[in-house]
């Protein structure tokens, strides 16, 4: 529920494509989104239109939920007739284009979320009564093609009974179609017979036209049956590998050969079994494992290799797929727990030489693909730890012989670092998101890997006609998927382009060349109505652009301004929303002159409290984060974990400046110690900037921070990492990094001091609490009315939290895990006044009188 004062009446526009909720007197009277596609690429246009039948303004938020994979193209607001447009720009420029507005008393509207597959921009509008405005936004994708079908969703969620909705998809491929599918998690058996679809030769067509009263979830309802995922799938004939098309001075070429024999795979699984891969994660793992055993062929060889503190194999070699062999990995499989830290490192070094040593000793098939997947839920912390040395190790050892596919399983790991080592190595990352349906998710993804058809190859162009010409060798083709390279001609009134083919398969070589002329293309085009613009071209800048991104993952110094340079300039000519640009949405005067940017949405910010002592709160779903300081008196001890379920509770005790700054209102203060204890284990450990100790009942063990040491017990280990930091976990639950802050022994003001950090916070029980504790729990909220505060580079805005209304301030906070001395800037919305109306109660409920 949120709450609003009585001079405002929101209106909610949740366009997840579509997704409205109305207040007061707003009517939505259209709602549609157009999509066509040719030849793969999708052009869609989402379009609501409403109108105030109040008697004062309405605020309107447009939110519109994309495919992760598409760029916005276009957007614009047409209100009483006048069509203001947005622009895409450089993202530091439409950044300063919006503190501009901000620095005007001018607002701002923008929440950005992201899921599993989708990203979530907003906009917002105050509508004049008895106004009308329409909203239209446009974006672009290729189609990926998957298990032998490409696949577009849209998502449906209006949330009201809306006069005119309408999905529309109109599909022209030159190849012809050769199936149509099309379906809604939310389609009943009585809103079957609304989706309309038909498909003949090249051309396809969907309809979904619900009236009102079949939108509605029973006879006198008015809530609204649509909510949910509305999946369009096609596949094309194929009477050749290769389709190529040439338009107006560029070409595409798709690839997807049939009918060829699978190529036997060896396939390695290194498994994370550190401590924080307990409880649900390592069941799931266990049964994704299972049903992948039930999937290898017998002539595959496979084996699995488990880290945690230590590294342990099931066989010394890869082994035959044998029906023995398969069931004694399934117990193998059964009998996996966890064990330790996370040796991320050895692990995967294992698995290299493991395949390494089985190509060199002939033990595996000469024509066969190998390829490495890995699943790890934390970050390296035994052995080598550093994640840029892990990278270079791996690159050395792999040589580009075979693909990495490194799976990120929750939100604890470093999925940078996961994404840029895969990418190094000819594979790519995946995140496993922590879920009911994980274990499916696991195998989902292993199923597109697991049949090879040909490895190493190489679509070669006359060097001397093309440029800018995309990806064109690839490492493996997996049956069902498709290799799309595109380019451009050097001479545009060229019309006629040959190809040399070149893979290795199961028997032998594959060899052959192919030809195409743009009359061929023009001819298969002559039939149809709907083809948007020089989609070629765009096509071939989509795909450009996509690959210049992916690769400035992996690279550095100039190659990765020279990249990103690249990528900007296609960006903005061909504009797309992408990571280097912003579409700035400029309102008119009237409507309260209100900016608005949408952006393209990166990994999320971290979890931790350091510092003032001060707090960030990761909300994942929002990718954005909330932040807040507690102020009170050196000597205070405040209870920031508590979790009666595990017994863990960690406390943290106050330490000031060594002399009070008689000009400051507020003293600075820091977490001088740590207390951290495990009730059913009867441990209790104490940390400060000087010592760790840990008491075990009656044993007690000291350290001091000069100590490189990795201590373990039953249900515990403790990795202190020399004058840097402390990694401890216990059984099961939660890991905690304690991070040293040190100063300069002589300084006049400060001391030294401790931050905490918590992985894997999903560990503990629901009951957890605590300053931090609470927070482990899902918590949603929304920013409205950005507007100048006190400093003119952080604005104010209004947060809605926990049913109440806050002014928040938009800052940052350190993140020292990586950097213990600089740290890094983590971007947050700021709560004043000790945490007031985030936390639960006040702050003072969280002291406690000792430290256990």
């Amino acid at each position: 529920m949120l709450l609003w004062s009585c001079l405002r009446t929101p209106f909610f526009f949740f366009f997840s494509f579509f997704n409205l909720q109305v207040v007061n007197g707003i009517e939505i009277y259209s709602m549609k989104i157009d999509s066509k596609i040719t030849s793969r690429f999708a052009h869609n246009v989402i379009t609501s239109r409403a109108v105030n039948r109040g008697n004062v303004h309405k605020e309107v938020f447009f939110d519109v939920e994309l495919p992760k994979t598409a760029f916005i193209t276009n957007f614009s607001m047409t209100i009483d007739g006048v069509t203001y447009p947005g622009t895409i720009k450089e993202k530091e420029v439409a950044k300063k284009q919006y503190e501009k507005a901000v620095s005007k008393g001018q607002t701002a509207g923008l929440v950005k979320a992201s899921g599993r597959k989708t990203e979530k921009f907003t906009v917002s509008v105050n509508i004049e009564a008895a106004s009308k405005v329409t909203f239209e936004l446009t974006y672009e994708e290729l189609l990926k093609r998957q298990f032998g079908k490409y696949e577009m969703f849209i998502k449906v969620k209006p949330k009201q009974l809306v006069k005119d909705f309408e999905i529309e998809v109109n599909i022209f491929e030159p190849q012809g179609i050769t199936e149509l599918e099309a379906e809604g998690t939310f389609i009943t058996n009585d809103l079957q017979n609304i989706i309309k679809k038909t498909f003949s030769d090249k051309k396809g067509h969907i309809s979904f036209r619900p009236t009102l009263d079949q939108q509605r979830t029973c006879a006198n309802c008015s809530q609204s049956v649509l909510d949910g995922d509305f999946t369009v799938r096609y596949d094309v004939k194929r009477t050749a590998p290769d389709d190529l098309q040439i338009v107006n001075g560029y070409f595409v070429h798709f690839f997807a050969p049939t009918n060829l024999p699978k190529l036997p795979k060896n396939v390695i699984f290194v498994i994370d079994i550190s401590g924080s891969m307990s409880g649900r994660e390592i069941q799931q793992t266990r049964e994704a494992l299972l049903k992948i055993l039930d999937d290898i062929k017998e002539d595959d060889f496979f084996n699995f290799i488990l880290f945690g503190s230590e590294v342990q194999t099931w066989k010394e070699t890869l082994i035959k797929a044998t029906p023995e062999n398969l069931d004694e990995a399934r117990k193998f499989v059964r009998g996996i727990d966890t064990a330790g830290m996370t040796n991320l490192h050895g692990g995967i070094m294992r698995g290299i030489d493991m395949l390494n040593a089985a190509h060199e000793r002939n033990l595996v098939h000469k024509r066969s693909a190998s390829i490495i997947i890995m699943l790890t839920d934390g970050q390296p912390n035994v052995g080598i730890s550093n994640t840029q040395e892990i990278q270079e190790h791996v690159k050395k050892a792999i040589e580009g012989k075979y693909p990495l596919y490194n799976l990120g399983f929750g939100y604890g790991v470093d999925y940078s670092f996961l994404e840029k080592m895969a990418l190094e190595n000819k594979g790519l990352a995946r995140r496993i998101y922590p879920d009911s349906d994980a274990a499916l998710q696991l195998q989902g993804f292993y199923d597109e890997v697991s049949n090879p058809m040909l490895t190493d190859i190489e679509l070669n162009y006359p060097e001397n006609e093309i440029s800018d010409l995309t990806k064109n060798s690839f490492k493996h083709f997996y049956d069902g998927s498709e290799i799309v390279v595109a380019g451009r001609f050097i001479d545009n009134n060229q019309n006629h382009l040959t190809v040399d083919v070149r893979g290795e398969g199961a028997n032998d070589a594959l060899s052959y060349t192919t030809q195409q002329d743009a009359q061929q293309t023009d001819k298969a085009f002559q039939e149809q109505e709907y083809i948007f613009g020089d989609y070629i071209e765009r096509l071939w800048a989509y795909l450009t652009i996509e690959q210049l991104l992916e690769k400035r993952i992996a690279a550095t110094g100039e190659e990765k301004e020279n990249l990103t340079a690249k990528a900007l300039d296609l960006s903005l000519k061909y504009k797309f929303v992408t990571p280097l640009t912003s579409m700035v949405v400029t309102k008119p005067e009237d409507y309260n002159n209100q900016d608005g940017i949408a952006d393209k949405p990166i990994e999320g910010p971290v979890q931790l409290i350091d510092g003032d002592p001060h707090f960030i709160i990761s909300v994942p779903q929002k990718e954005d984060a909330i932040c807040f300081n507690i102020n009170e008196n050196p000597g205070a001890v405040l209870n920031l974990i508590n979790d009666p379920v595990t017994g863990i509770t960690v406390n943290g005790e106050l330490i000031g400046d060594k002399r009070a700054n008689s000009d400051a209102k507020i003293q600075n203060t820091y977490f001088g110690k740590l207390g951290i204890a495990n009730k059913h284990l009867d441990l209790k450990l104490t940390v400060t900037p000087e010592k760790i100790t840990i008491q075990n009942g009656n044993e007690k063990t000291g350290f001091t921070w000069l100590d490189s040491v990795t201590l373990q017990q039953e249900g515990l280990t403790l990795i202190i990492n020399r004058k840097k930091n402390l990694v401890l976990s216990m059984g099961s639950s939660a890991s905690f990094v304690i991070v040293l802050h040190q100063v300069w022994k002589k300084h006049p003001l400060h001391q030294d001091f401790l931050g905490l950090y918590t992985l894997e916070s999903d560990k503990l029980s629901e009951q957890t609490h605590g300053l931090l504790g609470q927070f482990f729990h899902p918590i949603d909220f929304t920013i409205l009315e950005i507007h100048p505060g006190s400093d003119p580079k952080k604005p104010d805005a209004t947060m809605i939290v926990k049913n109440n209304e806050l002014t928040v301030t938009r800052g940052w906070q350190k993140d020292y895990r990586r950097d213990p001395k600089h740290g890094v800037d983590i971007p947050c919305w700021f709560v004043h006044n000790n945490g007031a109306g985030l936390i639960d109660g006040v702050h003072t409920d969280y002291i406690v009188s000792s430290l256990f």
